[in-house]
């Protein structure tokens, strides 16, 4: 069996790791090792602050839960603690022996400190990493940013970075280096979310007042991940205040937000719980009652969305801590007519995991997470007490997961975990029935699977200029009688050519096991998730990049340029009338291909000063491949064809200055190539044959060109804001955003009007139009802090 297989392969790696010998050079002063975690002023830790012996010239960053481990010569030391937005620290020690030391910084008081663009690390961090393809975001950035309706998005500010591209205007969906929607893994909290959107994509159900902060994996793909092809967005919560309690919020155009966290038993833990729900429903109920009775009025369908954050930790002793995670999301759209008829469309999703983190020694600690995740919308009809229908799906895991990370020297970091997820696939629900009890049927199709991996990796320092890490992962997954498994392996190099430039390579790897029903280029709430069974092969890519970095201006400004190609099989579309839901043979409807992306990704930041921001460019190209199979033509006669979101150039422009200590000023530009869509390339048909008494359908035909063969006109946007600090302490402020500063009418969609002749009636033509969505739009955002 395939899981016994890897128990037996993941203790090999374990215990290879552990004994890994030192190589290269000789022992001649004994070593000891300083750990321990890193925290900011409110308790909450900080991912990728640095710590280092300058002495030495040598040094670590923490790692994204804050906890940082330094091998060093016994003796003195000077250590020097850095992270942007906070003072630096420097501590004396004398290390005896394996010492433990938690690290507390305070926030600058410099009110630059609170403009910068702050990431997880800084840009001398990057240039050192084996990491390719790696974006990292914290909410401060976020929130500076202007948004749509004043919605701070992060899910928005991630398609603004190299490589990534959006779904359409206005949306969060993203389609990363060549990949559709469902082939992003996205986490919070090391928990799947299988639907990250509300309000069909316009929104993402991340609450800016509760995240911490977001890491983007476009390539290089670490070992500890898997399951999906293009890449993975890892979202993390905030640990809550451990030294005060706090309230914050915010009350915008469309939605209001309350936060609300504190200690736990004198600083021993801490939580955070946060709130947030649009109002549109309030306004169109009113708008309905006014309206009610009123003749040919008809009501306003209600919407609205909520969601709810809460998470907690404690500290159980010197060696443990336990943290708490849990999310619940709803979107509910809702609409009731004056003759009995109500339709209810509801979607979202509900989280939780419990994580235990233990520290066996200073080299080697351990987090343990189980975990559920649950996503299913349901759509129901109802006519008075005659006719009722309800529609629905659901996909819901259970997982365990196991994560070690041994540093035994400060040549190597290995890491080396175990998960296990158990799969249910609720792919139709379906029932109808009427009043009278004549008619009473339903069908629920479902199924179960069962997902597991097991991986190893270690970041080998050779020399100081020759950094290697290489990982490999074994994967496995069972539906039924049905299995598939395959080893991923991952390989990363970087070479510095000095302390300015430095030249990477990573190779990655990948199977999917889960795929997404849908018959639309965005997602949807209706899609369906549907398990690798009978003829529905798991998905497989693989991707190899190289790029150079370069520190510019002093180590102001990182350049770096990264090329990829990334190339896959058992890619999945369907059928030409496929039936898509509620069908126990949904395996019959899939099509599969290949498909192929490359490009090339240029990228300048700058994340100190008064003026902060980046410049992103990109130039790529993606495809697809379906031939004639299943008694089917394939796709587009088995041509090769171009997805929809293939977009030749896209370029991105973000400044943020601070004009004063009160005033900052947000700007973001984007420019790309328009979408591709299919448009018939004429029509063809018999109007009226004189004479003729036989009637003909006089409905013109249209003529289709290849698949996605036209391309809709650039798109380009600039938004604009203004943060206005307030309050003595300037923990509040007033944010004005203006979305579509400069009104561009975007392509959302193009359709074909019927032109007809005034005086006879008869259609003369067609002719196409542009459907745009979204005009200039302002909005003002109060946000508080008591």
């Amino acid at each position: 069996m395939i899981f016994s297989a890897a128990r037996r392969y993941y203790l090999l790696l374990f215990m290879l790791g552990l004994g890994w010998p030192q190589t290269g050079r000789a022992q001649t002063v004994a070593r000891f090792t300083i750990s321990g975690t890193v925290r900011g002023g409110r308790g909450e830790t900080l991912p990728g602050a640095s710590v280092a012996v300058p002495a030495l010239n040598t040094g670590t960053a923490a790692d994204s839960l804050g906890h940082y481990s330094l091998s060093l010569p016994a003796g003195h030391h000077q250590l020097v603690i850095a992270f942007i937005g906070y003072q630096q620290i420097t501590r004396e020690v004398n290390l005896k022996k394996n010492e433990r030391l938690s690290l507390n910084m305070e926030e600058s008081g410099n009110e630059l400190g609170e403009v910068v663009v702050e990431g997880s690390v800084t840009l001398e961090q990057k240039l050192k990493t084996t990491q390719m393809g790696v974006e990292h975001l914290s909410i401060k950035e976020a929130k500076l940013l202007p948004a749509l309706f004043g919605e701070v998005d992060i899910l928005k500010t991630l398609q603004l970075k190299p490589g990534v591209q959006s779904g359409g205007e206005g949306t969060s969906g993203l389609f990363v280096r060549g990949g559709s929607a469902d082939q992003n893994l996205v986490l919070l909290d090391n928990t799947v979310v299988y639907n990250p959107n509300h309000l069909f994509g316009l929104f993402s159900v991340f609450n800016s007042d509760a995240v911490q902060s977001v890491d983007l994996y476009k390539s290089g793909f670490p070992a500890q991940f898997g399951g999906r092809l293009s890449s993975v967005v890892d979202v993390k919560l905030r640990e809550g205040d451990r030294q005060h309690y706090v309230a914050t919020g915010g009350v915008g155009l469309i939605s209001s937000r309350l936060t609300y966290e504190g200690p736990i038993n004198k600083g021993k833990g801490s939580f955070i719980v946060s709130g947030r729900r649009t109002y549109f429903d309030i306004f169109t109920r009113a708008l309905n009652k006014a309206n009610e009775g009123k003749e040919d009025y008809s009501p306003i369908p209600d919407y609205y969305f909520y969601d709810f954050n809460a998470k907690a930790n404690y500290t159980l002793g010197e060696k443990d801590q336990v943290f708490l995670t849990g999310y619940l999301g709803r979107d509910i759209f809702g609409f009731s007519s004056p003759n009995g008829f109500k339709f209810s469309f509801q979607w979202g999703n509900t989280i939780g995991s419990l994580r235990w983190n233990h520290t066996f020694s200073p080299k080697l600690f351990v987090n343990t997470t189980v975990s559920v995740s649950d996503y299913k919308y349901t759509l129901t009809n109802q006519l008075a007490n005659v006719f009722n229908f309800n529609l629905g799906s659901q996909i819901t895991d259970y997982t365990g997961r196991t994560d070690f990370e041994y540093t035994p020297n400060d040549r190597h970091q290995i890491k080396l975990g175990a998960m296990l997820t158990q799969h249910r696939f609720g792919v139709g629900r379906l029932s109808a029935s009427t009043g009278d009890g004549r008619l009473d049927i339903g069908s629920d199709v479902h199924y179960y699977g069962l997902d597991g991996g097991v991986y190893a990796s270690d970041n080998y320092k050779a020399t100081d200029k020759l950094q290697l890490e290489g990982g490999l992962r074994l994967t496995g997954f069972r539906s039924g009688t049905d299995q598939y498994g395959g080893l991923e392996p991952r390989a990363a190099a970087r070479y510095a050519l000095n302390d300015k430039t430095s030249f990477k390579l990573n190779y990655a790897m990948m199977y999917q096991y889960v795929h997404l029903v849908t018959n639309s280029g965005a997602s949807l709430p209706t899609d369906i998730w549907y398990p690798s069974r009978l003829s529905v092969k798991p998905q497989q890519s693989q991707q190899v990049s190289g790029g150079a970095s370069f520190l510019l201006g002093g180590g102001k400004y990182l350049l770096t340029n990264e090329l990829y190609y990334k190339w896959g099989r058992n890619q999945v579309d369907f059928r030409d009338g496929a039936q898509l839901f509620v069908n126990p043979d949904l395996d019959q409807e899939f099509i599969f291909g290949k498909s192929w992306a490359y490009g090339n990704e240029l990228y300048l930041e700058k994340k100190t000063g008064k003026t902060t921001g980046w410049i992103g460019y990109t130039l790529a190209w993606s495809w697809r491949n379906f031939q004639p199979q299943n008694g089917t033509n394939g796709v587009n006669g088995g041509r090769d064809f171009h997805p929809n979101y293939d977009r030749r150039h896209n370029l991105t422009v973000v400044v943020l200055h601070q004009l004063n200590t009160r005033i900052n000023l947000t700007a973001s530009f984007i420019y790309t190539s328009g979408n591709l869509t299919t448009l018939p390339l004429g029509r063809f048909g018999v109007q009226d044959i004189p004479g003729s008494s036989v009637g003909i359908d006089p409905r013109p035909v249209p003529v289709y060109p290849d698949r996605n063969s036209y391309r809709l006109i650039p798109y380009h946007r600039l938004d604009l804001g203004v943060v206005y600090k307030i309050g003595v302490r300037r923990d509040q402020d007033l944010t004005l955003s203006i979305y579509n500063a400069y009104n561009r009418r975007n392509a959302y969609f193009v359709f074909f009007d019927t032109v007809r002749d005034k005086a006879t009636g008869r259609t003369t033509g067609f002719q196409a139009k542009q459907v745009s969505l979204f005009p200039v739009i302002p909005s003002l955002t109060y946000n508080f802090r008591f």
